[in-house]
């Protein structure tokens, strides 16, 4: 029996990347996974069929997680296609880099907006189905760039220590609910985004990182499947990062 057999999930941003690999783990391992794409029809549609013949089920739906009223659509499809949300894996982010100088206030708002306020807007409308069942895991995708910043990404690092205050802030509150709220960080991770680097920042990158590589996809999966799964029903509150060593 797999880790999340019959658990009925939904990931934001599920249709490549990190979410993908997080659709694809948590269908391997059992469970019924809806997932969001904001415009990766084709994308989505591609991975649903590499998932045919695993043991549980992908459902792709386009949604804008940064939108409250197609958060709540997006919720109640859930629970009248699933009957319930055991799982919800707030994934669905973006970056707009620039120096903060040259930083819009549409590239600024853009980023909490998809970052930040979509976690919001997702655990907003799944609160009262994981509370009338007594029971829940919200897994939010935040980065180590929350943790210490960096440069030329004051939008992004915002948006992702904001996760993090959010994530602590809804464990104490739902904790005795038994609604568990993690967020997960992850470093430099091999990704559509990062394959477009020129070599010499992906080296400056590995000079950093103790274990001298970049991050899989699939090894975030694996650390997300774990949070959502009934091995760590201890475990609240935490920002667990992944990221070979880079915040040591």
């Amino acid at each position: 029996m797999g880790l999340l057999q019959d658990h009925i999930c939904l990931v934001t941003g599920g249709s490549r990347g990190i979410g993908a690999a997080i659709v694809t783990k948590f269908v391997q391992e059992g469970a019924t996974v809806f997932f969001t794409y904001r415009s990766s029809s084709e994308k989505a549609d591609t991975l649903v069929r590499s998932l045919a013949d695993e043991a549980g089920k992908a459902i792709p739906f386009q949604s804008d997680a940064s939108d409250f009223a197609q958060s709540e659509s997006a919720i109640k499809k859930v629970l009248d296609e699933g009957g319930r949300l055991d799982v919800l894996v707030n994934n669905a982010g973006i970056t707009d880099d620039t120096l903060m100088l040259r930083m819009s206030e549409e590239q600024w708002d853009r980023v909490i907006a998809a970052n930040l306020k979509s976690v919001f807007n997702l655990t907003k409308h799944a609160l009262r189905p994981m509370l009338k069942n007594r029971k829940g895991s919200i897994i939010n995708m935040s980065s180590v760039v929350g943790v210490f910043g960096n440069a030329g990404q004051a939008n992004y690092a915002a948006s992702k220590a904001g996760i993090i205050g959010f994530t602590k802030s809804i464990a104490k509150e739902l904790g005795s609910r038994n609604i568990r709220c993690n967020a997960v960080a992850p470093g430099y991770i091999e990704t559509e985004m990062t394959q477009d680097l020129d070599e010499k920042v992906k080296d400056t990158f590995l000079q950093n990182i103790p274990l001298k590589r970049m991050g899989k996809s699939e090894e975030i999966a694996d650390l997300t499947a774990f949070l959502a799964s009934p091995k760590s029903t201890y475990i609240t509150g935490q920002v667990i990062s992944i990221c070979g060593g880079l915040n040591v």
